[in-house]
């Protein structure tokens, strides 16, 4: 019961693994229910709508806050991408957070690591032909954190869908007994996916920025109007999304959302994920979008 008070008053930051796990074990033996939000911190409205969901299920709630070395790629942006432990901890209590599990590198990937979670076959294609190391990093953080944290719940978004599949994927295959959450997309007023890295933006890229919302619109919108052509859909999304000076697109794709195989054309009574990333000046952004014909 001294744990339960202190955390009333204050929540607690936890940044070794073994104190970690001890707290775990002791809020099981308790008969609690453990809710866990993964993140890499620089909190916004998306990840505090997780929070909220996960206290909705569960009786204590742990937010991880770990920018994870191993899903970035040596040219990408490891070291620039934001971190604000004060901001985050404030936000995450708003929330109904109990608990931040706040490591270091070095805690998690000690001298002589060497083991690592793959999965296959889904993490090749979409996000995985432009970062091809990035999600065997993910899904070893993932198991990691899971065995560390021992949560009954997991909450991850929709923004990244290709994501939440593979870790639905590891936690199926590899007999996680965890409950994995997919929470929708939270945006700003002006349809622009919430995302840390959305502060690179400069003030025109941030107006460009919003055509990739503008797109998806589009393609649900060809769709209702009884479009079935993947290649025509995709060919007026790049159309819109070329207009904007600042945009490159890496990738549109309209695919089998449960195994990411892309479809030409789109059938009745079937459900379909509209994916992108486009790149806004130097910020690469992702988005999607579920459509059911």
């Amino acid at each position: 019961m001294l744990f339960q008070t202190q955390i009333d008053l204050k929540m607690r930051v936890i940044t070794k693994v073994k104190e970690m796990q001890k707290v775990a074990d002791e809020l099981r033996k308790e008969g609690k229910i453990i809710g866990v939000v993964p993140t890499m911190g620089y909190l916004h409205e998306g990840h505090l709508s997780l929070i909220r969901i996960a206290k909705e299920k569960s009786d204590v709630v742990i937010t991880t806050i770990f920018v994870n070395p191993l899903q970035f790629a040596p040219n990408e942006d490891y070291d620039k991408y934001p971190r604000d432990l004060e901001r985050d901890v404030k936000l995450a209590q708003s929330a109904g957070c109990d608990i931040i599990f706040h490591p270091s590198v070095e805690e998690m990937y000690p001298e002589n690591f060497l083991t690592y979670v793959e999965v296959e076959k889904l993490t090749k294609v979409l996000e995985g032909e432009f970062r091809p190391t990035h999600f065997r990093g993910v899904t070893t953080v993932v198991a990691k954190l899971f065995n560390i944290t021992k949560p009954h719940i997991a909450v991850f978004g929709q923004k990244d869908a290709q994501q939440a599949l593979i870790i639905k994927q590891m936690v199926r295959d590899l007999n996680f007994d965890i409950e994995i959450i997919v929470a929708p997309i939270v945006r700003e007023s002006d349809g622009l996916a919430m995302s840390s890295r959305n502060v690179y933006l400069s003030e025109s890229e941030r107006k460009d920025a919003t055509v990739l919302y503008q797109s998806l619109k589009l393609a649900e919108k060809l769709i209702e109007e009884s479009e079935r052509n993947s290649g025509v859909i995709i060919s007026k999304m790049e159309e819109l999304i070329k207009s904007k000076p600042t945009a490159k697109i890496d990738y549109i794709a309209i695919v089998d959302p449960n195994t990411l195989e892309k479809v030409e054309n789109l059938s009745e009574g079937k459900e379909y994920l509209i994916a992108l990333a486009v790149r806004i000046g130097s910020t690469r952004l992702i988005d999607n979008t579920l459509v059911k014909i």
